[in-house]
């Protein structure tokens, strides 16, 4: 297994990935805005082909991907569950995915200084990854 800098950012980005499709699953079926929820469900969509591209470099790199942290990845449910609970509506969902997105773009961005000796491909992928987020957060603007 490589740990190099490549592989470090690759696996960081699929973390996110998972977490940003985690995150979208736990919400969708709650959307009642159905551009809303198209754009939730297009955005999921792009994050899973961008982590497909992610896995297949790893693999390449003779490496696996990187689960989410389960702290976090729990942190986040009762977070979204509590929030969900106490008002339902498609601007708390925007409001929680917006938060969701600001916190990967700065963790993309943290990692990417982090991880500067990285290769082209995988800097592109992580600068892909951090230009969806924000389009996703540009998105959802209207409904916040």
């Amino acid at each position: 297994m490589s740990d190099s800098d490549t592989v470090k950012l690759l696996r960081e980005c699929n973390s996110g990935i998972q977490m940003a499709v985690f995150s979208i699953d736990e919400i969708l079926e709650k959307v009642t805005d159905k551009n809303l929820y198209e754009i939730l469900k297009k955005s999921k969509e792009k994050h899973e082909k961008l982590g497909d591209e992610t896995h297949a470099i790893l693999a390449e790199c003779g490496d696996e991907t990187k689960e989410p942290n389960m702290l976090a990845k729990g942190m986040s449910w009762m977070k979204t569950n509590a929030k969900v609970m106490m008002d339902d509506s498609d601007a708390t969902i925007a409001d929680l995915i917006v938060d969701g997105c600001n916190m990967g773009i700065k963790t993309l961005c943290r990692y990417e200084n982090q991880y500067a000796a990285a290769d082209d491909a995988a800097m592109k992928l992580t600068d892909d990854l951090i230009r969806l987020e924000e389009k996703l957060r540009q998105d959802l603007r209207e409904y916040l």
